[in-house]
């Protein structure tokens, strides 16, 4: 499920900046979803010391959230570490594992941001506008934006908009009851309330919905060392 390109990987600071820029402009925060059959989770693991990035994707039947398929992706990291510019980083190996797919997805999680991101381009909508897919953000911390922590119930389902220069930007969710909230927001061709209605539909009791749970677990083995709990939070930070 290979698509034409949209740009190189490998840019300078500033260019990567202005193409997020640009790219953003192009993001539909609409519902552009048919009936779901099949949603792909999608997870990251890096190896600084290989220089090596490592993308899981695992493919679930929707409604039943059973493994369908599941596939490993490795290569070279093409950019240094810049903050805000993860998906330039961790996108190449993605869309390497997801042209290994057999069978196309029609909704994808992406553990990292939508559009909750200072430009709006996370590598959850970056992802979407490389694949045409609709594709939902699905962070475990805060990347940009405020929330009213007081309204937020502890009882799963319970969610509080997102806010950003006074634009709702995605939502905070509680997906297990009082257990800390997942930030959740649209990446591409897909409204808030629905990504909401999905990633809740996808859980099993766990925090993470499950495509990315189970994508988190398959991005790592026992080479892939696991990161301390500071490393995890500087990562999804920038997501």
């Amino acid at each position: 499920m290979s698509r034409t390109p949209l740009h190189e990987w490998n840019l300078k600071t500033e260019e990567a900046i202005a193409l997020q820029n640009e790219l953003a402009q192009h993001i539909v925060l609409e519902d552009h979803i048919g009936e779901v059959h099949f949603v792909a989770g999608v997870d990251m693991a890096i190896n600084e010391e290989h220089n090596a990035a490592r993308a899981a994707v695992v493919l679930m039947s929707y409604p039943e959230l059973e493994i369908v398929e599941r596939h490993v992706y490795e290569e070279p990291i093409r950019m240094p570490y810049v903050p805000g510019l993860l998906s330039f980083r961790e996108a190449p190996s993605v869309i390497g594992a997801f042209e290994q797919l057999r069978q196309k997805p029609d909704l994808i999680m992406v553990d990292g941001q939508g559009i909750a991101h200072p430009r709006r381009l996370g590598i959850g909508a970056h992802l979407g506008l490389w694949l045409e897919i609709p594709t939902i953000g699905c962070a475990k911390s805060l990347l940009t934006g405020k929330y009213d922590k007081e309204k937020l119930g502890e009882e799963a389902g319970s969610w509080v908009p997102l806010i950003h220069r006074k634009e709702t930007i995605g939502a905070v969710v509680r997906t297990r009851t009082r257990v800390n909230p997942m930030f959740i927001s649209p990446g591409h061709l897909i409204s808030l309330e629905t990504s909401i209605r999905y990633v809740l539909a996808c859980g099993k009791g766990y925090r993470l919905p499950e495509p990315t749970r189970q994508a988190d677990k398959l991005s790592k083995d026992n080479s892939w060392t696991e990161p301390t709990e500071e490393q995890e939070q500087q990562l999804n930070l920038w997501s």
